[in-house]
């Protein structure tokens, strides 16, 4: 965790020694500007800056988020260390901890060393009697910290992923049991002092980022979740809508939705971290533009038919896969040739965008529509030309989520094959080339054509300084790695 206090003082002293740099950091965030008299700049306007470019409106709330972090913290690197007490390893193993060690052979390796020996194994076991055991003899276990990542005992349930997994029945029993002695529905950490907590309705959701086999589900994730949500937890879980958004299932939401997702309650995290948490009309609004923008067509409509405002554009600043960039939903809808979700947008009374040639150029591109490009060329000659100074990297994200005929018109019309892009968000960003995303998504047919398009075997990443050949073997795919040990051998 950064030194706030630290980082104030070494911004007052920059600004007060007439440092440009920092000068602009005040304009920017300061409600007055620019300091008038640098020299005179105040230790308190500089926390100011300091908590606006955190994300939080004055210095004291950001003081409060620290001392949240300071008692509901977490650090990750607890799961890479084995723990010396057998009960502590089973549960390391047995819990899924969103760092890169998750994976079925850590849960399969917990089941067969299954143990109770204290309440934390026992609730990761889903093991009823030995819980009921435990908490007889000591009720304010249900609320101790312990284990190995210092969690209570419920995170330890919700959590757990071990191989075999426990009877429903057990694992709701120990989560009834928990409750009834005092646990919070809403227990959980901050993630390494990220500002979106992981409760236990995260953990009973479950996804991300490594995808549904590495961070599934809890195999009895809708009645444990619903149990929770029963119990006072709040629906409004920012990591958990952000972990399950890249799949396109709606069940989840379905439920969540049930227990009055999207009202404006207050759960006593948005009292700990305040506007680190986005309101929950903001949340959805975030879940809506990757639904658009990763053609999702059943959360979209699910989304719409709950009231989620799709006729506004996305102005609110977030992270680079969700910007304030000013676009509607319908926009980028028609942007990425997702015509049945434009469709669909129309129907819940989206307006239509104004004309603009260069998004219009790129619709047509996405649905492979030549003869809608060649009248747009047409009609505005300086449109290609555009469009290439507007999405530079626009073939990664052709080649991630569109067809091999977008590409091939795509490089036709003299965007790079080699361009540096994003496959995960149609944001400019110099990450990888689309020969990377085929090699790492283990995509042989893509990876064969985009070398006949002229694509680079050597080409590095930005990130990494890897080739496309480092991806496939890093990521375990063989084919594509066998394709390409052969081009970079011509």
């Amino acid at each position: 965790m950064p030194d706030f206090r630290r980082a104030a003082r070494a911004l007052q002293r920059a600004v007060r020694a007439g440092d440009p740099d920092a000068i602009a950091r005040v304009a920017t965030r300061h409600p007055a500007g620019a300091p008038a008299d640098p020299a005179g700049f105040a230790l308190t306007a500089a926390q100011l800056v300091v908590a606006r470019e955190q994300g939080f409106a004055s210095w004291p709330r950001l003081r409060r988020y620290l001392d949240t972090v300071a008692s509901h913290g977490w650090d990750s690197r607890t799961a890479a260390s084995p723990a010396a007490h057998p009960a502590d390893e089973f549960c390391r193993l047995a819990c899924l901890t969103y760092t890169r060690d998750d994976g079925p052979d850590r849960w399969s390796a917990a089941g067969g060393m299954v143990t109770a020996e204290h309440i934390w194994a026992a609730s990761a076991a889903g093991r009823p009697d030995d819980v009921w055991r435990l908490l007889a003899r000591d009720p304010g276990l249900a609320g101790a910290r312990g284990g190995p990542f210092g969690w209570r005992p419920l995170l330890y349930l919700t959590y757990s992923r071990v191989d075999p997994a426990p009877a429903e029945a057990d694992a709701l029993a120990v989560a009834r049991q928990l409750l009834a002695a005092g646990a919070d529905p809403n227990e959980g950490h901050l993630f390494d002092g990220l500002t979106y907590p992981f409760t236990a309705l995260t953990g009973v959701l479950g996804n991300g980022e490594l995808g549904a086999a590495r961070q599934p589900r809890h195999p009895y994730w809708h009645s444990l979740a619903g149990l929770l949500l029963r119990a006072g937890a709040d629906p409004n879980d920012a990591q958990g809508l952000y972990n399950t958004m890249f799949l396109p299932t709606t069940d989840h939401l379905e439920l969540l939705f049930a227990h009055g997702l999207g009202t404006a309650g207050r759960g006593p995290w948005r009292s700990r971290v305040g506007e680190a948490i986005p309101p929950p009309d903001e949340l959805l609004r975030t879940q809506l533009r990757w639904a658009v923008e990763h053609d999702q067509h059943a959360k979209v409509r699910l989304l719409a038919s709950h009231g989620v405002d799709v006729r506004s554009p996305f102005t609110a600043a977030g992270p680079a896969w969700a910007p304030g960039d000013g676009r509607t939903p319908l926009e980028l809808a028609r942007l990425y040739g997702h015509t049945e979700i434009a469709e669909l947008l129309v129907e819940h009374g989206a307006p239509a965008p104004p004309p603009d040639p260069v998004q219009n150029l790129i619709a047509a591109a996405f649905r492979a529509d030549r003869p809608a490009v060649q009248a747009l060329r047409a009609e505005h000659p300086d449109v290609v030309t555009r469009a290439h100074a507007a999405r530079p990297g626009l073939v990664v994200w052709a080649a991630a989520h569109s067809s091999v005929s977008t590409v091939d018109l795509l490089v036709e019309l003299g965007f790079d094959v080699n361009a540096l892009g994003r496959a995960d968000a149609p944001v400019e960003e110099p990450w990888e080339t689309a020969l990377h995303h085929a090699a790492g998504a283990g995509d042989v047919s893509l990876t064969r054509h985009l070398l006949a398009l002229g694509a680079d075997p050597q080409a590095r990443d930005r990130r990494f300084a890897a080739t496309p050949l480092d991806w496939a073997r890093h990521l375990g795919r063989p084919a594509t790695a066998a394709v390409l040990e052969e081009a970079t051998q011509r």
